[in-house]
């Protein structure tokens, strides 16, 4: 009977052990994921944006707006035209809670601009879903932070 019980043992280390090895996986392909993102919305890259966000997006704005994908796509064609560098945007503190097939994400987004200098900081937190086989953002929350002086 010990025998058994080890089997047993054995084989729940060795799920739990892939299970945590595809989570791990799972994060990491987020994070990638997300800095791809970010380095596409820093060049308003169309292609990125609409790999990232799901058609059912809902996207609330630190100025507490709520608007989905197809809104943010109109947006990216008005910026194209306008040609003016905006910040580069870089994630810092990442966090990434995986269930299933959702992941909550939630970091302090950096908007700097030329020469590096800091135009704003934004806590962001975005649920995303493994929809055929790639993860989507289904729901964005950005809240500005204020600055100590503000």
């Amino acid at each position: 009977m010990a025998s058994l019980k080890t089997y047993l043992l054995l084989v729940l280390l060795l799920l739990s052990g892939a299970a945590l090895a595809e989570e791990g996986a799972d994060a990491a392909e987020i994070r990638e994921l997300l800095d791809a993102f970010l380095e596409g919305a820093s060049t308003n890259d169309a292609q990125m944006h609409d790999r990232f966000w799901a058609e059912s997006l809902v996207y609330t704005s630190s100025s507490g707006l709520r608007f989905g994908k197809s809104e943010i796509m109109g947006g990216l064609a008005e910026a194209a035209a306008n040609e003016e560098a905006g910040p580069v945007y870089t994630a810092e503190d990442v966090n990434i809670r995986l269930l299933d097939k959702i992941a909550i994400v939630t970091f302090r987004l950096m908007a700097k601009g030329i020469g590096g200098e800091v135009e704003g900081q934004f806590y962001n937190t975005g649920v995303l879903q493994l929809l055929d086989e790639e993860w989507q953002a289904i729901t964005w929350q950005a809240t500005r932070i204020l600055d100590s002086d503000e």
